[in-house]
């Protein structure tokens, strides 16, 4: 058996699409475990480019069965947007989509919620993608959230949306914003639901029973560890558990189901929205990688935020998640540096510390600290034999292997699929055999 978990060990955006599209044929489900569609894979196939919000990077395979489980939440209008572009590309979804009937519902007042929050935010601002994300999460903890199965109960949905929405209106009223107009909201989500429907079924009751008849599982995470609710730089984190942990959670399989964890990691660091950030870069250096790495978000498009590897965030990743092995991403991003800085601890106030502080103020003030190791100003672009790598590249990757304490099993060259080293003697690779 293997139930293996694909988590972000940054701050995001570091190539979850790629690895889970490389390694999904090897497994029988994909299911995605938290976050909505804020988070954007990025998976290139046979030159063709996808990017999936919602939907788990299996979706592109022919076959494959896919699960939303009950920690994401769903914006029914994105989800269907999503597979009607997917539909018209030829995937089909029949039998393969099982979207968990406890997943939470986004609706109209959570994005109006959420401008108004941080509008009010000022300069605080955590930099939200404005999607209604983190309102509709709140309404989950809240105990006052609409699920996926009610969806399936036309009369309930509507007495529930009248009383969710009339609260939600109360608020914004308060905070001088327009209401949401309750008629208008039941029946553009009565048409939606009548669509999404036939793919709501108990996703956990239906994943137990395939792992128990001897089904593989590749839970697939979105953001990073870095932006998890409980581990992350809080309060600049999205609102759900992004971590390993969070696969069980939000699947509702036991812990004791999951055989291993996937770490995925760029071969430097970026970061999209406010908070600290103790590599980045706002030099020439910085904007140097933004453009060698295409560092757009692919939700939002915005810029993201770039900085040299850091070695304390990578250490702590490895211990929060118990990574059992790591994917290097984008090291041909690196090709054309003379040198290359590697944070391998901080500085904060005279000290030197080891670990991440968990106050967002002290993080923001740390100084870190860095040795240089020479490039390799050669290209390793589509290279697929760790043989082939310079000299001065399988140092800098066996430096950061000492760096987190986790062996380096996959390491991508360039955004295709096929642009990537398997390490034959890697844990990574006794999974997919």
């Amino acid at each position: 058996m293997k139930n293996i978990v694909v988590v972000g060990t940054q701050w995001g955006d570091e190539g979850k699409g790629k690895v889970v599209d490389l390694i999904a044929p090897h497994f029988d489900i994909v299911a995605r475990y938290q976050g909505g569609h804020n988070a954007g894979h990025t998976v290139i196939v046979r030159g063709e480019k996808f990017v999936l919000h919602l939907l788990p990077s299996g979706i592109v395979h022919a076959g494959k069965r896919c699960v939303i489980g009950n920690g994401v939440v769903i914006d029914p209008t994105a989800l269907l947007s999503e597979m009607d572009e997917l539909a018209a590309r030829g995937i089909d979804f029949t039998g393969r989509l099982h979207i968990s009937n406890r997943a939470h519902i986004i609706l109209p007042h959570h994005l109006a919620l959420e401008r108004t929050s941080e509008q009010r935010r000022g300069i605080r601002q955590v930099g939200t993608t404005l999607r209604g994300i983190g309102p509709a999460y709140e309404d989950k903890i809240g105990r006052r959230g609409l699920r996926a199965g009610d969806l399936l109960h036309p009369e309930r949905l509507k007495r529930q949306l009248e009383e969710i929405i009339g609260e939600a209106n109360d608020i914004l009223q308060m905070r001088g914003a327009e209401p949401i107009a309750l008629a208008a909201t039941v029946d553009d989500l009565l048409g939606k639901a009548s669509r999404i429907a036939p793919f709501v079924t108990d996703t956990a009751l239906w994943l137990n029973r395939e792992m128990s008849a001897g089904k593989s599982v590749l839970f697939e995470g979105a953001q990073g560890t870095m932006l998890d609710i409980d581990h992350g730089t809080y309060p600049y984190v999205t609102s759900s558990s992004g971590t390993a942990g969070g696969a069980t959670v939000g699947t509702g399989v036991p812990p004791t189901a999951i055989t291993g964890v996937l770490g995925i990691m760029k071969a430097y660091t970026t970061r999209v929205g406010s908070g600290p950030f103790p590599t980045e870069l706002t030099d020439a250096t910085g904007e140097r990688l933004r453009a060698r790495g295409h560092e757009y978000g692919a939700s939002t498009g915005r810029p993201r935020r770039c900085g040299w590897f850091d070695g304390v965030v990578a250490r702590y990743a490895r211990m929060i998640n118990g990574l059992t092995t790591v994917a290097l991403m984008k090291l041909d991003v690196l090709d054309d540096f003379e040198t290359i800085d590697i944070c391998t601890g901080y500085r904060l106030h005279g000290e030197v510390l080891d670990a991440i502080p968990h106050d967002a103020e002290d993080l923001e003030a740390v100084e870190p600290i860095y040795e240089t190791l020479p490039g390799w100003q050669s290209s390793t672009v589509g290279l697929t034999d760790f043989a082939q790598l310079p000299t001065n590249a399988r140092r800098y990757i066996a430096r950061l292997e000492a760096l987190v304490g986790c062996d380096i099993g996959l390491v991508s060259t360039g955004p295709d699929r096929h642009d990537t080293i398997l390490r034959a003697d890697s844990q990574l690779a006794g999974w997919l055999t």
